[in-house]
């Protein structure tokens, strides 16, 4: 795999954006999908623990539950998906939030693997209600997540953090982050995709209001949106074109669960399918 530092990697997204071509980042839960995107052409690839609960048919919200180390789990999924990437930046989801984690130790054995950078995933800005507010009391807080952005910029990692608001946004902005990834909650669709979300057009007020209160703190920031309603290729162009400050489109489920889903039963549909001429008299033969 070749490794870009992080000033080379941002040096190329930035031309990407002054030519009016937009970023596209992806999330990967197999090899095979790393590999796939990168093959089409992807500028990003980030792989966490919920890729690897998404592709095993479990929906993406698997991974804010207590179903595994989250730390550990995109630890093992680098040893089969680093290999086989060849140029484009991969990137680690850390769960920031983790009472047993050592940032500094492990964000150095991230680099150490071939991590471009971090993302922060699982992530508590995906949790509100009662819930997230006993969670920010009780120490476990997305100030956390932020704190270990900033120690992965200091690392001169490259930092592409979901932001669920405006002061999320500025915050991370703050701590240094090289993206922030408008976060417009779970991605619709699919087998197991959300059934409530917003609309497009809500999305586009959003990320105008958060792109704005991060460019008012750093101009040089880059946003990208990802989820909810913001599932296919269209949608994503829907939201780009009306936008005021977008660079591109993080997707996940859109790049790995969606497209996987369609072409595997459209593939066992055409098999099933199949009629067959005369050579089929030799089949007959079978149920004698």
């Amino acid at each position: 795999m070749t490794r870009l530092s992080r000033e080379d990697i941002l040096l190329k997204l930035r031309q990407k954006i002054a030519t009016g071509i937009p970023i596209i980042g992806g999330g990967a839960g197999t090899g095979l999908s790393a590999k796939a995107e990168e093959a089409g052409g992807i500028d990003l690839i980030v792989i966490y623990n919920s890729g690897r609960y998404r592709m095993a048919g479990r929906g993406s919200l698997a991974g804010l539950m207590a179903y595994g180390n989250a730390n550990d789990i995109v630890v093992e999924m680098a040893h089969e998906v680093l290999p086989v990437v060849r140029h484009t930046p991969v990137l680690a989801g850390v769960n920031g939030t983790d009472p047993f984690l050592i940032p500094d130790k492990f964000l150095d054995e991230l680099k150490a693997l071939g991590f471009a950078g971090i993302q922060n995933f699982p992530t508590v800005g995906l949790i509100d209600g009662t819930f997230r507010a006993n969670l920010e009391e009780t120490g476990m807080s997305y100030a956390l997540e932020v704190e270990i952005i900033a120690r992965a910029a200091r690392k001169q990692m490259l930092t592409t953090p979901y932001v669920f608001s405006s002061d999320d946004a500025v915050a991370m902005t703050k701590a240094g982050a090289d993206i922030i990834v408008c976060h417009l909650g779970l991605t619709t669709g699919g087998a197991i995709g959300a059934e409530t979300a917003l609309t497009l057009d809500d999305c586009i007020e959003k990320i105008d209001a958060w792109s704005a209160a991060a460019r008012a703190v750093r101009d040089d920031v880059i946003v990208l949106c990802h989820g909810g309603p913001i599932a296919m290729p269209d949608d994503a162009r829907y939201v780009l074109e009306r936008t005021e400050m977008c660079h591109g489109f993080y997707g996940a489920s859109s790049m790995e669960r969606l497209p996987t889903e369609t072409a595997i039963a459209g593939q066992v549909a055409s098999f099933t399918s199949l009629a067959v001429g005369r050579r089929s008299r030799g089949l007959a033969g079978l149920s004698q």
